[in-house]
């Protein structure tokens, strides 16, 4: 069996969610005019509008404002790559739903919303400061 995956997400204008991930620093194409891929590291998602994916999934898409369907997380290098990742996200037209900020004395992030309503997440964690026996 394969090892990839590939993570199918509804959108409701293919062309500009591509737009919107490029703008913030992700690599995506269009793949004809019915979706796009993007990749982020090892990770593959494959952006399709919202009736295609009912189509095949055999199920609504999500309510994003009012439902959480998933939350993408993303590890950051730095504090610095937080704060500037999130200011390309609010120029590119996203929703930050959670400012940057520290937790626990060791973690560093953020939370923003794509032009659809998906949630992600920004993390940076400075191991050097965490607590022993945290993963």
């Amino acid at each position: 069996m394969s090892q990839e995956i590939w993570i199918n997400l509804p959108v409701k204008d293919v062309q500009k969610s591509t737009a919107f991930f490029n703008q913030i620093g992700f690599q995506a194409t269009n793949v004809g005019s019915e979706r796009a891929k993007l990749t982020i590291g090892q990770t593959t998602f494959l952006l399709f509008p919202d009736a295609a994916l009912e189509k095949f999934s055999g199920a609504k898409v999500a309510d994003t404002s009012q439902y959480a369907e998933v939350l993408f997380s993303l590890g950051a290098n730095s504090r610095e790559e937080v704060d500037e990742f999130i200011q390309k996200v609010e120029f590119a037209g996203g929703t930050i739903f959670g400012k940057p900020s520290e937790s626990d004395g060791w973690m560093y992030g953020a939370g923003f919303a794509d032009l659809d309503g998906h949630r992600w997440n920004l993390l940076y964690m400075d191991e050097s400061k965490m607590p022993k026996g945290k993963v």
